[in-house]
């Protein structure tokens, strides 16, 4: 599929950038200057000595410089119209609304940072954040952030043990949790989970609960406190603390397919730069926006684009608490259209889950209001890509498809408003961002061959390190290939036009007769069939291949499974990739496993089919 959407007029003479391969050009030839004028737009404390110490693998960005994050995001905001604005509107999947202005927002970020410091935290202790997605979880973040606490969210769903992994590593003080939060049609009882994973973690002298559910917890006096209680009584003023540009913001763990999850360290000064530039200018903000992004906090899009960017660009963040199809499957779209949100950001994922259940959910909704589409998360296939633009976004609103990662902490390949796209592509590098596709000794490999996704070029919002364990961070990440570049363990390639298409995790790579197949490639050659809403690939031994396909698909509604079917789905790969990569098995299913961010969790499917231990599955939405 090469097709090419061309922007509307309207879009490109509203976009920030209206000439890419200019900025990006200049950006390239003068990276320092490019990235000092867009921190310039920020406020600090004290400007920087230097824009970058690079010492190879590590880069300190703004050196010198003073600043804190949440100035940014809300203390600049006190002194301007921007206080009486709305920063958050929040509804509840019982359909409770509440909403934030920018200075109620920041007089509950000073009562909770107060607490903290009445609790006896300071600047470089750790907390850990183990809350569902409500208001309290970003005002916990910020409160962290105001004083210099780094802060470590955990995203709601995990395991006992997997919370434990990361109070542990993390070194957190603090604990802040919920009784519990909806979930569907079930209460999920996080504050038992806390009470199991601190069981024996004497580091953890408090617990702050916040009361969500109502159910029924085991509460200890003396360690626990509730929320309310604390912040009610707690001053609405708190200096915030003037922090180096080098020092620790928070600590964000990776699950990682095997072993232990790395703590990845973002920085206030080089992080604050890259989150704040990479939404305004992908997604065109502007004062009057009503965005909505469907990630959770507990991962780097929510850090970057839920709570810090949104925040110092000034916009209004829509949250919904609960998922895309509940109570029904015209949720997002109901609250789209209430809401009249302008910007809508969500994964491939919930496209394809939402695709399923057919056009007529978004058509009965007015979604008018609409001007700029986003995915994030996975690889999108042209075909949830078309859906998107065409029965949610009127073949009105731009497709800004963002590949990123927790370690980048920014948008690093992302199409702008106002260039041309193509469905199924992450565009080109972000300006300032240099990117490139190697082979396993870092050289670049020709249009439309698939090779190693590599970034040449140290970036603001580059992480500072892996916590604890700095052999992690080079060894992974940096000498990978030998040519002293950031490996991203992603696969992809560039066509004729230099545009990028992700591929998937090099893991995710099959080997068959000596070929090597993505197995986003085979899963988007499969979705392309009328009959087929999702697909899930995997490869197992094969003693003359080395490695045979088997698919796993689920079907839109209404439709039958057969041998016939099948045999169309093989054909349709073959058409589209060609003989060597035909399925060998394909088998209709209800379900797939993936985890609550709606990444398909491929290891558990091969390991169920090898009849091999399956491993941590704590991040498994569908246990």
């Amino acid at each position: 599929m090469n097709i090419m959407i061309l922007p509307k007029p309207e879009i490109v003479a509203g976009s920030f950038v209206k000439d890419y391969e200019k900025i990006y050009a200049e950006s390239c030839a003068n990276p320092g200057l490019f990235w000092e004028n867009i921190a310039k737009e920020l406020s600090w404390y004290k400007t920087w000595d230097r824009v970058l110490d690079w010492q190879y693998p590590y880069g300190r960005w703004f050196t010198g410089g003073k600043c804190n994050i949440v100035q940014n995001a809300l203390d600049r905001h006190m002194q301007t119209a921007t206080k009486e604005k709305l920063a958050y509107i929040w509804e509840g999947q019982d359909g409770t609304v509440r909403q934030f202005t920018y200075g109620q927002l920041n007089e509950e970020v000073c009562r909770f940072a107060n607490v903290l410091k009445s609790l006896g935290l300071k600047r470089g202790d750790h907390a850990s954040i183990y809350l569902p997605r409500i208001p309290e979880q970003i005002i916990a973040m910020l409160g962290c952030a105001k004083i210099g606490v780094v802060h470590t969210v955990v995203f709601s769903g995990f395991s006992i043990e997997a919370l434990k992994n990361r109070i542990v590593d993390g070194e957190a003080k603090i604990v802040i949790t919920a009784d519990g939060y909806p979930y569907k049609d079930k209460t999920i009882e996080c504050k038992s989970t806390v009470d199991e994973a601190i069981k024996e973690l004497p580091q953890v002298e408090h617990v702050i609960v916040v009361k969500r559910a109502g159910n029924n917890i085991v509460f200890n006096p003396g360690k626990d406190l509730w929320w309310d209680e604390v912040t009610k009584t707690q001053s609405t003023d708190c200096p915030t603390e003037q922090m180096d540009a080098t020092d620790p913001l928070f600590i964000l763990y990776t699950s990682g397919t095997t072993g232990k999850p790395k703590g990845i360290i973002h920085s206030q000064g080089g992080y604050m730069v890259g989150a704040y530039i990479t939404l305004k200018w992908t997604f065109n903000l502007t004062p009057d926006d009503v965005y909505f992004c469907t990630a959770d906090a507990g991962w780097i899009t929510g850090h970057s684009f839920i709570v810090y960017s949104p925040l110092m660009n000034g916009v209004t963040t829509f949250i919904y608490e609960s998922v895309p199809d509940y109570p029904n499957p015209g949720k997002w779209w109901q609250l789209i259209e209430k809401y009249k949100v302008t910007k809508f950001y969500t994964a491939p994922t919930a496209i394809r889950s939402l695709m399923r259940y057919g056009d007529n959910w978004p058509r009965m909704h007015n979604l008018s209001s609409l001007k700029i589409l986003g995915s994030v998360g996975e690889p999108i296939n042209p075909e949830a890509w078309l859906w998107f633009h065409e029965k949610v976004g009127n073949s009105n609103c731009p497709v800004i498809d963002t590949w990123w990662q927790t370690e980048t902490g920014m948008a690093m390949i992302a199409p702008l408003p106002s260039v041309p796209l193509k469905p199924g592509s992450a565009f080109k590098p972000f300006p300032g961002i240099e990117a490139d596709i190697v082979d396993d000794k870092g050289i670049p490999v020709p249009p439309n061959t698939q090779g190693f996704l590599v970034i040449n070029k140290p970036w603001p919002a580059m992480f500072l390190d892996v916590y604890k364990n700095p052999q992690k961070y080079r060894e992974a990440y940096w000498e990978v290939v030998p040519t002293k570049v950031y490996f991203t363990g992603d696969s992809a390639k560039k066509d004729e036009d230099g545009y990028y298409w992700i591929i998937g995790r090099n893991d995710d790579v099959l080997k068959v007769s000596g070929h090597r197949l993505g197995s986003a490639e085979l899963e988007s050659a499969l979705v392309s069939h009328h009959a087929v809403a999702e697909a899930a690939v995997i490869g197992k031994p094969h003693e003359i291949k080395g490695e045979s396909i088997k698919a796993f698909v689920i079907l839109k509604q209404g439709v039958t499974g057969s041998d016939q079917l099948k045999e169309e789905l093989k054909q349709e790969v073959r058409k589209q990739i060609g003989p060597i990569a035909t399925p060998d098995e394909i088998d209709f299913v209800d379900k797939l496993p993936k985890t609550r961010s709606g990444k398909i969790m491929r290891r558990v499917l091969k390991a169920q089919e090898l009849g091999q231990p399956v491993g941590d599955t704590s991040t498994l939405e569908n246990q």
